[in-house]
């Protein structure tokens, strides 16, 4: 069989991982599968739906030096960092976590998730798809490729694909695809068996910043080499066309929002052309609420100011926007490049360009959701694909770890301010309430309300189950 996933297509001149990917009008909504795409509701009709804000730490957060701290080992394991407490009794988390440890009666941390290897690519795949296992032809040298099992978010399109509710599709990946310095994309982000018709919408629109690791434009090296931001804007505006005989071009980089408003009244005279699938397209971004979760850039100073003025603190607030406006499921990559992959300057790099815009815009988020009373039906996930070693190696880093990570859970029925597993006295090995990405999974399933025996077809026909773990027990009140 020919693997037509092997490269990039392009589309009306859409790179397939362009800001609207991979539509007729780039929208990223496969019009033959738009009414399936565009499902949302729970497991059965009348269910009130929920929604899931999982955040992306590409590259692997230290556990070590942000919720797992290891104050009393030796100075080569614990680092440069001190514990703090937090609101808690008995919790504590690192120093430069002070407004998420004011915070610890919104969120729980579990201490005890394996992931099977300490490899970026496979271990993103297991991550980002809830397996440990792979499918028979994978290879981390066709990426994306058929030969790799759906992401979670392919598999909920696939869940919800009768069941409409509303005009947003289910699931939506953004501001970048997770990938590394080459530009190499990691695998398990796509559909991959499932067929590339159930993608989630990839809504890459991150400023193109080919080098800078972190919340740009706020960019650094992990050599600490000079480094300045290689674009004007935090995000960028998506280049859109329309089918034969319509078809218009974005010149320039522009606002968004200013973008939407100036091509509606065309988008909506074009959509009198065009089959009832384009239309709805058409509907989704013209959508007020939709806008709105896009015009970030532009939100009042206030709101900027708690979020934080760069990639990660406007991505997160994009995220909450596209939750409101109807998705179920936003993943938020925080950082391309491996922007937490910390071999070399760890402590610095955390301390300086890492810990703290994470530390406001999870705050912010957390504060906005529970004022608003959409914590209670959202659940939200941070984690990255693994740990980091318990030796700090030669060059003040860590290195990648496998055997344990840390995950920070809130919102969606968790019951704050628990501590669930740990790990040994040094942080390398899981001694209690072992957990694996299949329970993450599982739990993200759960919350979305699809049923444990849900299947999927592949591409050749073949049944495989949707749930290959049980939820993560302790964690829902």
């Amino acid at each position: 069989m020919s693997d037509k996933r092997s490269r990039p297509s392009k589309r009306h001149g859409i790179t397939r991982r362009g800001m609207l990917q991979a539509g007729a009008i780039g929208l990223g909504l496969n019009t033959a599968k738009l009414s399936a795409l565009r499902a949302l509701a729970g497991p059965s009709q009348g269910a009130k739906a929920n929604s899931v804000l999982f955040i992306f730490l590409t590259g692997g957060l230290s556990h070590h030096d942000s919720f797992d701290m290891k104050p009393d080992a030796p100075s080569d394991i614990r680092g440069e960092f001190n514990p703090i407490a937090t609101r808690t009794p008995g919790t504590q988390i690192c120093e430069h976590l002070p407004l998420l440890s004011q915070r610890s009666d919104k969120w729980t941390i579990l201490r005890s998730m394996k992931t099977a290897s300490s490899g970026h690519e496979p271990a993103c795949h297991m991550l980002l798809t809830g397996r440990l296992d792979f499918p028979v032809g994978f290879s981390l040298r066709k990426v994306p490729s058929l030969n790799e099992w759906p992401s979670i978010p392919a598999l909920v399109n696939y869940a919800y694909r009768d069941r409409p509710r509303g005009k947003m599709p289910p699931a939506v990946i953004l501001p970048e695809p997770s990938v590394n310095e080459a530009a190499k994309v990691r695998p398990g982000q796509y559909a991959g068996r499932l067929g590339n018709h159930w993608d989630a919408w990839h809504i890459d629109i991150a400023s193109k910043c080919p080098l800078g690791n972190g919340a740009c434009p706020d960019c650094f090296r992990f050599e600490g080499t000079p480094f300045e931001h290689a674009a004007s804007t935090i995000f960028d505006a998506p280049t859109l066309t329309l089918p034969e005989g319509g078809s218009f071009r974005l010149q320039g980089r522009v606002d968004l929002l200013d973008f939407i408003q100036s091509q509606q009244v065309e988008l909506e005279r074009g959509a009198s052309e065009l089959d009832a699938h384009r239309q709805q397209a058409v509907s989704v971004l013209t959508d007020p609420k939709v806008r709105n979760a896009f015009d970030v850039e532009r939100a009042d100073p206030k709101t900027l100011a708690r979020y934080g003025k760069n990639k990660f603190g406007l991505s997160v607030l994009m995220g909450k926007r596209l939750i409101e406006a109807g998705v179920n499921l936003v993943q938020v990559n925080l950082g391309k490049n491996s922007s937490w992959d910390t071999h070399r300057r760890n402590f610095v790099n955390l301390k300086e360009n890492l810990l703290p815009p994470y530390d406001k815009c999870i705050s912010a988020l957390l504060d906005d959701m529970s004022a608003s009373g959409q914590l209670d039906e959202t659940l939200v996930v941070v984690t990255g694909e693994f740990g980091r070693t318990p030796k700090i190696n030669k060059d003040a880093g860590r290195d990648h770890w496998g055997p344990v990570n840390t995950m920070l859970f809130a919102g969606g029925g968790v019951q704050p301010g628990n501590v669930i597993g740990a790990s040994d006295h040094i942080g390398g090995e899981v001694i209690s309430h072992l957990q694996t990405p299949e329970n993450l999974a599982a739990t993200i399933y759960e919350k979305l309300g699809i049923p444990r025996q849900a299947i999927w077809s592949d591409v050749d026909g073949r049944p495989h189950k949707i749930y290959h773990g049980r939820p993560i027990s302790g964690l829902m009140g």
